[in-house]
């Protein structure tokens, strides 16, 4: 019986963290009953997880939706994502209107204006 190492596996998911993750995802998708791609040669569950992820018996892609789906606590359906979308354009138009540029000159009198009190025409 040969023994998987993490470094078989690294050359197929460069990354530790989800090395770990797709692992891990896998191996509790054994313990309920998935279908094994390998022969099981008296290992436990991480391991055939390992050794499939090193053979490359599994689609990835399809493992990883699947860790993401298990993750995610809310499923936004299309209703609420248009009515965020549509709240986020009103939120947008209801910006104030961008800083008006001012020369030195006229900085300086709407300065003086405002130290005074006199109105100075400004929005």
């Amino acid at each position: 019986m040969a023994r998987v190492t993490v470094e078989d596996c690294i050359e197929k998911i460069p990354n530790r963290f989800r090395l770990v993750l797709m692992a891990a995802h896998r191996a509790r998708n054994i313990s309920a009953g998935s279908e094994l791609t390998i022969d099981r040669d008296n290992d436990k569950n991480p391991v055939v997880a390992l050794r499939e992820i090193a053979d490359e018996t599994l689609d990835m892609d399809s493992l990883k939706d699947s860790l993401v789906n298990g993750l995610q606590r809310v499923l936004p359906s299309e209703d609420e994502e248009d009515a965020a979308r549509e709240e986020r354009g009103q939120q947008m138009e209801a910006l104030p209107a961008p800083p008006v540029e001012l020369d030195e000159a006229e900085m300086l009198k709407a300065l003086q204006n405002d130290r005074d009190g006199a109105p100075d025409g400004r929005l």
